[in-house]
């Protein structure tokens, strides 16, 4: 353990500053349930973009990311799209304007704006969305609970604390013993405290990482100065073709059996079926998790477009910063790290934490190991908070106590709060490792998800029926390849999931009348939406013929792909930098520029008009 006396008074403090925010903001918290869950609508954007990208930039993906840029390099900045992280683009362009624009709390009380409140498949559409926010937010909870328990048992070793346990652990459960002790502040300030202390929290988290990335990057930077990494050709490029095309035999052999386990060989397969996928994930709008709840929590649907661009700018330059930075540390000093598990095997995910251990100096270690302790309190809080919304607003509010007064409201939220921790925690008992949590999230839960959320927002026929069984028959068979299909291979049977959902959403469509003209034309008219909707705009145009429908389909479209570039260049631009790949930073900074002046004029200039 390498924590020195001015480490611990960081982390202490910064623990302490969290409960502090918890019971600054507890009154405000308590003034209504607006304010609780959205901070009343009343965040400048700007505040809940920084909110919204601390929220993502959490300690297991950031494990999980460094072992991604050990790996394979360059080439790691694409399998993030496995999420996807260009839906922040989709976002940003267009889909954040129009979900803000409904006004609602949550994405089920969304539906209601476009589905109507009573019909066919309206109670069972509400139902089912509800059921996918609370396995997503209980798998995120369950997934960052174990990240957080691997980290924390690196700097301190159970031998140091089993003394003075009064009861046995075994190695096994020792990072989820460590993993509830921190849960338990990211528990208390968010409840407390609601989106208020969430959004302060995080900005204070923020603020003490990029102070630590920008460090830790000098010192990466330094120590590569008159050293050469030893990695295979191709580990410098992000370009790839049918195959991987890196080789680590007789540098690292191990290497290989981490590329083989992750099915990452057939790259070219991989990243079209990641890409495939993705595509329909972010047309299909943001999950009902913190983010939905961010964008919801914005001031305007202008806001919420700013907000969602903004995230890309602050997340993606500090957390890459920071990967490359312990990417090349580990490199450097991979002989002189114990990477080795309690059951003897290699495990990539715990380089981050052996050379925050091992190589960094005093000081740093301790705003370091804040900023992530930090970056997990961020994520559990935020993803909490979403679960709590829709517990509260769309079961407890609608179906059990209509008339519940604004007390009774808070305090079910505090119930709510320690209920869903408690339930994260228990399933953080049944994860194997971080990755196994990923895979199920984004290759098949998220993939039972898309074909219904994409077609509710541009296809008129589409109705509440339609969205139950979609979502019910994808959520189902996403459960039973879950089951007996392994992790690795999920993602080459989206197309599989698609096909069953797309045929749920069919079926259900087609065995219900189509929703009332009346809701279509106030979702019509209210949200703005592109697509299939000609006969909804011929009965809106004939009621109002001053009415102009939104033709910025190729606009949007074309905004995307000069979005999704920036984005690009953004994650690997201070990669180049800290690795001084002089010539390709430069190119990296060129295609930025042109694509930001691109923007200006397409994107930026345009928020108002569409």
């Amino acid at each position: 353990m390498k924590l020195h006396l001015v480490d611990v008074a960081i982390i202490v403090l910064y623990l302490l500053s969290t409960i502090v925010i918890g019971l600054w903001y507890r009154k405000k918290a308590r003034e209504n349930k607006e304010s609780y869950m959205l901070g009343g609508k009343s965040l400048p954007w700007y505040k809940l973009g920084l909110s919204d990208a601390s929220d993502m930039f959490d300690i297991s993906g950031t494990m999980w990311m460094v072992s991604l840029c050990f790996v394979y390099g360059m080439k790691s900045i694409w399998i993030p799209w496995l999420w996807p992280v260009f839906n922040q683009v989709f976002l940003m362009m267009y889909l954040s304007r129009w979900l803000r624009r409904s006004n609602a709390a949550t994405g089920a009380e969304w539906l209601g704006t476009r589905f109507g409140r009573m019909g066919a498949g309206v109670t069972g559409s509400n139902i089912v969305v509800i059921a996918f926010a609370l396995l997503s937010c209980f798998g995120y909870l369950a997934y960052g609970f174990i990240g957080l328990g691997k980290f924390i048992e690196i700097f301190i070793p159970w031998n140091l604390v089993s003394a003075y346990v009064p009861f046995n652990v075994a190695p096994q459960y020792v990072p989820h013993v460590y993993g509830i002790v921190f849960t338990l502040f990211a528990m208390f300030y968010s409840i407390i405290g609601g989106m208020h202390s969430i959004v302060l929290g995080d900005m204070l988290k923020y603020a003490i990482m990029t102070v630590a990335c920008i460090w830790i990057g000098f010192i990466a930077a330094a120590r590569l100065q008159g050293n050469h990494l030893n990695v295979p050709e191709g580990w410098y490029s992000p370009f790839f073709g049918k195959n991987l095309g890196l080789s680590w035999t007789g540098i690292i052999n191990e290497v290989n059996d981490k590329i083989k386990a992750d099915g990452y060989s057939l790259f070219g397969l991989f990243f079209m079926m990641m890409t495939f996928k993705g595509v329909f994930a972010a047309v299909a709008g943001p999950a009902p998790n913190y983010d939905m709840q961010k964008i919801l929590s914005t001031r305007s649907p202008e806001e919420a477009s700013k907000m969602s661009g903004f995230v890309n700018i602050i997340l993606l330059p500090i957390r890459y910063s920071l990967i490359v930075s312990l990417t090349i540390l580990g490199l450097l000093f991979y002989r002189q790290m114990n990477l080795k598990d309690a059951s003897g095997s290699i495990d990539f995910e715990r380089i981050l934490p052996s050379v925050i251990n091992d190589f960094l100096p005093v000081g740093l270690v301790g705003l370091l190991l804040a900023g992530l302790l930090g970056a997990f309190m961020s994520t559990f809080s935020g993803t909490m908070n979403a679960a709590q919304a829709y517990i509260v607003n769309d079961i407890y509010i609608k179906y059990i106590n209509p008339k519940a007064s604004t007390k009774k409201i808070i305090t079910a939220n505090y119930l709510v709060g320690v209920f869903v921790v408690a339930v994260g925690v228990i399933l953080g008992f049944f994860v194997k490792d971080v990755n196994s949590v990923l895979q199920w999230i984004v290759s098949a839960l998220y993939a039972g998800y898309i074909i219904s959320n994409a077609l509710k927002w541009h296809w008129w026929r589409f109705n509440a029926n339609g969205f139950f069984y979609g979502m019910l028959a994808g959520i189902l068979c996403a459960m039973v390849f879950s089951v007996v299909i392994p992790a690795v291979e999920l993602i080459y049977w989206v197309p599989a999931l698609f096909a069953v959902s797309l045929l749920g959403s069919l079926i259900g469509t087609y065995t219900a009348p189509a929703t009332d003209m009346k809701v279509l034309k106030s979702f019509y008219t209210t949200v703005r939406p592109w697509g299939f909707w000609e006969p909804v705009k011929k009965v809106v145009m004939e009621a109002d013929p001053s009415f102009v429908p939104n033709k910025n389909f190729k606009l949007n479209m074309f905004n995307v792909v000069i979005g999704t570039t920036a984005q690009c260049c953004l994650t690997i631009l201070p990669m180049y930098l800290i690795l001084a790949q002089k010539t390709s930073l430069m190119v990296t900074i060129a295609i930025l520029a042109v694509a930001v002046l691109i923007l200006k004029r397409t994107w930026w200039n345009k928020l108002n008009d569409y």
